[in-house]
């Protein structure tokens, strides 16, 4: 048994738990830069352990009653085959190095892609309260309030998703939440995350099957992951409500930056050198961009804020 690996496995648990984001995206990189496993190995061992991971949370927003369950099964319509799909595509790449280095840059676009997602889905849900508050949008509807499903569209969404998480394991929490919430922005911040929780069980579900078939499944890799992971999510999951989970969601960010950054090969100076640059403007260009939707430039200066809002500040700040 590997308790490093356990180890890490439980961090990038409780992230899970806390944020409902960041398993793929934060356990394969991991996988590839810390412990030296080959990409197609550690796409295989991550889809397997998400498998296992994302119920815990879709069960929660299940009894809840956030989910959109029809939205769930034309997900499932284009993303379970696609997922497949892309397994098969691997497979039929073939295991050489170049295709191991093909999926490493793969995974490196794909984490980068997930950041702009984080970034994405943060300014829209901080535009959104902004135009609220000067009356340009009318308020939330309540919790339950019907949205209508826009079958082709949503299938659409699954087949990219599918296709994307079926050969990187990225994607499943952070590029299909932020192409639901583009799709349905009345869909309520719970319902949008439940939803995404529990299509994304079929889809990594399916991914993990095709990979145990036709990839390169690693037993104690996964059985290490788990280990450490399931009580992470249990306890990330316990914690999320009283945890800053706008610090978490940017430190996310700045680690899926330098990841996928590192597998598409930029050297350490230069990785370096882009971190200090993010940890510097980033903060800077978020507090003008609130400034000009008519915010206070950093979030805990606003001292009036109303109820329904702060579902979305963590977030959103």
């Amino acid at each position: 048994m590997d308790w490093m690996m356990a180890g890490a496995g439980f961090f990038v648990g409780i992230v899970v738990g806390l944020t409902g984001m960041g398993g793929g995206a934060l356990m394969t990189p991991m996988l590839v830069l810390g412990f030296g496993v080959p990409p197609l190995a550690a796409v295989s061992s991550d889809l397997l352990a998400s498998f296992v991971m994302k119920p815990i949370g879709s069960i929660v927003h299940l009894r809840r009653g956030t989910v959109h369950l029809k939205m769930v099964g034309w997900l499932m319509v284009g993303s379970v085959p696609s997922a497949f799909a892309g397994v098969l595509i691997l497979k039929a790449l073939g295991d050489s190095e170049q295709v191991q280095n093909a999926v490493k840059t793969s995974l490196g676009v794909a984490l980068l892609l997930a950041t702009a997602g984080l970034i994405g889905k943060a300014y829209l849900q901080m535009r959104d309260k902004a135009r609220r508050r000067r009356g340009e949008l009318p308020p939330r509807p309540p919790a339950g309030t019907p949205v209508l499903v826009r079958p082709l569209a949503t299938v659409i969404v699954g087949v990219v998703g599918g296709l994307v998480v079926g050969m990187t394991s990225v994607g499943s929490g952070s590029l299909m939440i932020i192409a639901l919430m583009m799709l349905y922005p009345a869909l309520s911040a719970s319902r949008l995350v439940g939803t995404d929780l529990l299509q994304a069980v079929p889809l990594v579900g399916a991914a993990a099957l095709g990979h145990a078939f036709f990839g390169d499944l690693h037993l104690d890799l996964t059985v290490a992951l788990l280990i450490g992971s399931v009580p992470g999510v249990y306890l990330g999951s316990r914690i999320s409500s009283r945890a800053p989970q706008g610090i978490v969601r940017r430190a996310l960010a700045l680690v899926l930056i330098a990841s996928g950054l590192k597998l598409l090969g930029v050297g350490t100076v230069e990785l370096a050198w882009a971190v200090l640059a993010v940890c510097v403007a980033g903060p800077l260009a978020w507090a003008w961009v609130r400034s000009r939707q008519g915010l206070a430039p950093v979030a805990f200066l606003e001292r009036k804020r109303r109820p329904a809002e702060r579902d979305l500040e963590p977030s959103a700040g």
